[in-house]
Parts: C-alpha cells; sequence; structure tokens
C-alpha cells in the first residue's frame, strides 16, 4: 500500500519540478525583466525603510546622508509614489526628494531645498545625475523605466538570469548598455555593470537579502564608480510593508511640512 501511495506522489512532485523548469527557461527577457522590476520595487502596496549611506572619494574621504524613503503603489507595476526626507548630516536636513513614477513616460521629480526655501523641479535630463552627491543617480531612487532599454537575455546559469539592456534614447544616459544579474528563485536583481565605450564604468551590486514580511528585501547596497575611484555604501534598516501611507502625504504641500508620524526616527 506505501509503495503504491508514494509512486503516485513522487511522479507528481517531479512533474511540478519539470513543469517549473519548462517555465523558468521559457521566459522572455522581457518578462524576466518585469518580474526583477516587480520584485525590486513594488513589494506589498506601500512601504518605508530608513536609510544610512556613506559615500567614500578615491581618497578615503567619507560623508554621511540618512534619510527615510516612503513609497506607496498606485498600480501594481506601474504608478507609484516616492518622498524622501533628510536628517543628516546639517547641511540637507529637511531637505526632500519625491518622484511620481509614470511607466512609459517622463517622471515627475521635485527636490526641496529647506536653506532656500525653494521647490525645484528636475528635469528629465537630469534622472542621471548623481543623487546628492553620491554614486547613484536621481534615477535609482524609484528605479529605472523598463520600457527605456532593450533587453536581451545573454546568459543564464542555475542561480542567475543576465540580462543585457541596452538605451533606446542614448542622448541622456551616461552609458552604452549594461548587464544585470537576476537571481532565479526571487526575480531579485543583485549586480549592474555598465558600460561606455567598451570600458566598464559602474558596478552596483546588492546584498543581504532578507525576507520581510514574506518579500525578499535588498538591505545593502553598493555602488563603485570605477572612473572616480569612489563608492557609495547604502544600508537599510527597519523596514516596513503594507503600513497604509495617505496620498496626501506624496503632494507639494508635505515638501515643505513632513508627515511626522511617518518620518520620526525611533
Amino acid at each position: 500500500m506505501k509503495k503504491r501511495i508514494l509512486l503516485p506522489f513522487m511522479f507528481l512532485i517531479m512533474s511540478v519540478l519539470l513543469s517549473t523548469m519548462a517555465y523558468a527557461a521559457a521566459l522572455s527577457a522581457d518578462a524576466i525583466v518585469d518580474r526583477a522590476n516587480k520584485a525590486a520595487y513594488y513589494a506589498g502596496k506601500d512601504g518605508m525603510a530608513e536609510v544610512h549611506m556613506v559615500i567614500t572619494d578615491a581618497q578615503g574621504r567619507t560623508r554621511i546622508r540618512d534619510f527615510t524613503i516612503l513609497r506607496k503603489d498606485i498600480q501594481e507595476g506601474g504608478e507609484q509614489k516616492f518622498y524622501v526626507y533628510f536628517y543628516k548630516p546639517e547641511d540637507v536636513r529637511d531637505m526632500v526628494y519625491m518622484v511620481w513614477k509614470h511607466p512609459g513616460r517622463d517622471d515627475d521629480r521635485w527636490l526641496y531645498l529647506p536653506a532656500l526655501d525653494l521647490v525645484r523641479r528636475i528635469a528629465a535630463t537630469d534622472k542621471r545625475s548623481s543623487f546628492v552627491g553620491s554614486d547613484f543617480v536621481y534615477e535609482d531612487v524609484s528605479g529605472r523605466g523598463i520600457d527605456e532599454d532593450v533587453h536581451t537575455l545573454v546568459g543564464q546559469d542555475k542561480t542567475y538570469y543576465i540580462i543585457k539592456n541596452v538605451p533606446k534614447d542614448k542622448r541622456f544616459v551616461e552609458f552604452d548598455y549594461y548587464n544585470v544579474w537576476i537571481r532565479k528563485d526571487n526575480f531579485i536583481p543583485v549586480k549592474g555593470e555598465y558600460y561606455s565605450g567598451g570600458k566598464k564604468i559602474k558596478v552596483i551590486e546588492s546584498s543581504n537579502i532578507k525576507t520581510i514580511q514574506g518579500y525578499p528585501t535588498i538591505t545593502l547596497m553598493k555602488a563603485e564608480n570605477l572612473e572616480s575611484g569612489g563608492n557609495t555604501l547604502i544600508t537599510y534598516k527597519k523596514i516596513k510593508y503594507d503600513i497604509n501611507l495617505s496620498d496626501s502625504i506624496f503632494t507639494e504641500r508635505y515638501l515643505r511640512k513632513p508627515p511626522v508620524r511617518w518620518i520620526k526616527r525611533r
């Protein structure tokens, strides 16, 4: 009796495994990138994290940035809003960066400068500019639009898909293409290498991936500028998802009046 039960059960397990393997093998480059984008930027309906950034130049000198990121999804895999409030150092305290992400068209970006009491719109052409003096760019905060590049699966092994991404419009980017390593088990992108003129110019690596509230989550990220010799290390902590953020937070009103409930550090 045990053998009769065991054999059908084993066949069922093998069938599921083979079906899963066949599905993974059949994924197109676009489908892989879409799933990676959702895994990296759309965990939960909204979320928050406290961020510690260390910027190191070629001479080993360091600068610190401490801030909180709030994020709300308007549409799964589509429209999103981001609110970034800075605590430290003193020269950036109370500065706010806000993004309304519009897949398929230019995002809206604002930067509030408290020293001048000035709200500045960030042009679409500036999205590849340095984010607060770091080796990350503004676009890295909310993610690059997946429709901005042509994606090709150029390699894979048991652990990773390797996707080559070539920008459709090269006028406003500093790279010719970039390759991304995406984990097969959870579709989290863990490394990106950027090339220009045949040279590797930048590397971004993600590590310390933890499961938080059921979502695989990056808690450590490093960007290395191979041209300047500098690097930036980001640590994410106190990460929470599905916290029911109000839409009103992501408006110009709250650039000057931060939502204390959500940005107050404990």
